[in-house]
C-alpha cells in the first residue's frame, strides 16, 4: 500500500510508494554517449586559442537535451511543478543513452564532493529507452542550487503520472554524511518523503569505473604523444585488472584494484586540483576553473620555467632530458624578481604585474599534472602495475592536462605503463553510486 502525500496545489494528494530496489536493473545493451568528443576544445561553442593542434573534430554531432529544465535562483516546490517544461539552454555533451532501458528508476545519484557535486538522473525516451543525465555544481552552493535542483527532479518525476516518482538519492563523497541533515530536513519541509543512501566513496568510485570500462563503448580513450592526439580505447576486455585509479578531485586518491570489488587506497597527495584553484585564485582574476583552464591554454610557461635549454644551452642527451624540458618550475619568477634594476621594493602587486595571468596558470597547471604523473609512476611501480586510470573534475577534458600526465607516466616508466582517460572522468563516485541503486542496506 503506497503512502499519501500532499504536494502544492497542483495535486492534492500524490502516491509515493517506495518500488521494490530489488527489482530495479539497468540494462545496458547498445548503450552509447551522446557525442564523440574526447576534450573540451572540441565542444565548446567558441573554442579557445591554442599554442598546440587539436585532434580532429569527430563528425558524430551531441544529441539535443529536451527532458532537462532551468533551475533558478529562488525556486519553491510549487514554483519547480509549474516550470518543469523550461529545457536548459547549456548542451550537454556527456548523455549516455540506454536504448533497451524500459524498466522505472526511482532513484537519482549525488557524489558531494570538497568542491565540485556531482549529480546523474535517469529520463526515459517515448519512443522506448532513456538517457543517463550528467550535471556538476560547485559545492559551496549546495543548498542554493544543488538541493533546489534535485527538488525539481522530484516534482517532475511527481508530475509524470505514467512513471513512478525519485524516492531515493543515492549519496557519496564526504558531503554524502556533511549535508544529510540539511537534505533530511529540506525535503521533509517541502514534503518530500525522500530516503537517502549513504555510499562508501572508494567504493563508488571503483564501482563506477568498472562499469563505465564494461559497459560504455568509446568510454576510454588515450594520448598519442606520438602523434599528439587522443584516441579511442576499446581493446580491454581481458586486460582490466589490476589497475592503478588516480582520482583527482581537490586532492589525489590512488587506489590499487585487483579485481571486482577488490581494491586498497595506497597513497595520495594533497597537491590536487584545490592546489591549483586556490593558487590561480591568489595570482589571477579568473572567475572559476573553466576560465583558469582557459588561461593555461593561451599561456606559455616558457616566460615562468627554467628550461634544461636555459641551463645547458640544449638538450642533456646523456640522461635523457630535452632542451624543452621543465627543471625548475616558476624559477623564471625568481631569477627576473631578484635581479630587477628597480632600486624601490615592490609590492605584491607590481611583482605579478610584470607576468601574464596566462603564462602563471600554464606553468602551475604543467607543476601539479606533472607531480601528479610522477607520484602515479611511483606508486605503479610498487606494486607492479601496468594500467593507469586518471579520473576526476581536475582534468576536465583539458588537453594540456591529459598530455602532461600522460608524458609524465611516459617519461618515468620509460613507455612501459600505459595511461587511460574517461570522458565521464568526474562522474566516476557518482556512476558507482547509480549503478548501486537502492538495492543495499548501508543507509545512514
Amino acid at each position: 500500500m503506497g503512502r499519501l502525500y500532499d504536494i502544492s496545489n497542483k495535486k492534492d494528494l500524490v502516491d509515493l510508494q517506495f518500488a521494490d530496489p530489488g527489482t530495479i536493473k539497468i540494462d545496458c545493451s547498445g548503450a552509447y554517449i551522446a557525442n564523440d568528443h574526447l576534450l573540451r576544445e572540441q565542444f565548446s561553442k567558441s573554442p579557445t586559442p591554442s599554442i598546440s593542434p587539436s585532434p580532429e573534430n569527430s563528425s558524430s554531432s551531441s544529441e539535443s537535451d529536451d527532458d532537462q529544465t532551468r533551475v533558478y535562483e529562488n525556486i519553491d516546490v510549487e514554483t519547480a511543478v509549474q516550470n518543469s517544461h523550461i529545457t536548459l539552454s547549456k548542451e550537454d555533451t556527456k548523455n549516455i543513452t540506454l536504448p533497451q532501458h524500459n524498466s522505472d528508476i526511482i532513484h537519482i545519484s549525488v557524489d558531494i564532493g570538497g568542491t565540485l557535486t556531482k549529480l546523474i538522473y535517469f529520463t526515459s525516451q517515448s519512443n522506448g529507452g532513456g538517457k543517463l543525465h550528467f550535471r556538476d555544481f560547485q559545492t559551496e552552493n549546495f543548498s542554493t542550487e544543488v538541493l533546489k535542483f534535485m527538488i525539481r527532479l522530484i516534482t517532475k518525476s511527481i508530475d509524470k503520472e505514467s512513471y513512478p516518482p525519485i524516492t531515493y538519492i543515492m549519496a557519496t563523497g564526504g558531503g554524502a554524511h556533511k549535508f544529510y541533515d540539511l537534505m533530511t530536513k529540506t525535503f521533509s519541509k517541502n514534503k518530500l518523503p525522500m530516503k537517502i543512501i549513504a555510499k562508501d566513496e572508494m567504493e563508488c568510485l571503483i564501482k563506477g569505473l568498472d562499469w563505465l570500462i564494461t559497459k560504455i563503448p568509446n568510454e576510454i580513450f588515450i594520448y598519442d604523444l606520438k602523434e599528439n592526439t587522443t584516441k579511442f580505447s576499446n581493446k580491454l576486455d581481458k586486460l582490466i585488472y589490476p589497475y592503478l585509479l588516480v582520482n583527482i578531485g581537490s586532492g589525489v586518491s590512488m587506489i590499487k584494484v585487483t579485481g571486482p570489488g577488490i581494491f586498497e587506497r595506497i597513497g595520495g597527495s594533497s597537491l590536487g586540483g584545490g592546489t591549483l584553484w586556490g593558487l590561480l585564485s591568489l595570482l589571477t582574476d579568473a572567475k572559476d576553473y573553466n576560465e583558469m583552464l582557459e588561461m593555461a591554454q593561451r599561456g606559455n610557461n616558457e616566460n615562468i620555467d627554467l628550461l634544461v635549454g636555459d641551463i645547458y644551452g640544449d638538450s642533456y642527451n646523456k640522461i635523457g632530458l630535452k632542451s624543452s624540458h621543465i627543471a625548475s618550475s616558476f624559477a623564471k619568477v625568481f631569477k627576473k624578481l631578484r635581479f630587477n634594476n628597480n632600486e624601490r621594493k615592490l609590492t605584491p602587486a607590481e611583482k605579478l604585474a610584470q607576468f601574464k595571468s596566462e603564462d602563471i596558470a600554464r606553468s602551475l597547471l604543467y607543476s601539479v599534472s606533472n607531480n601528479i604523473g610522477q607520484i602515479s609512476y611511483l606508486q605503479a611501480v610498487r606494486f607492479n602495475l601496468k594500467r593507469i586510470y586518471f579520473g576526476g573534475s581536475y582534468i576536465s577534458g583539458h588537453k594540456q592536462t591529459i598530455h602532461t600526465l600522460s608524458f609524465a607516466v611516459n617519461f618515468w616508466s620509460n613507455g612501459d605503463m600505459q595511461s587511460y582517460f574517461l570522458r565521464h572522468e568526474g562522474y566516476l563516485g557518482s556512476v558507482g553510486a547509480f549503478m548501486m541503486g537502492p538495492n543495499c542496506d548501508a543507509t545512514k
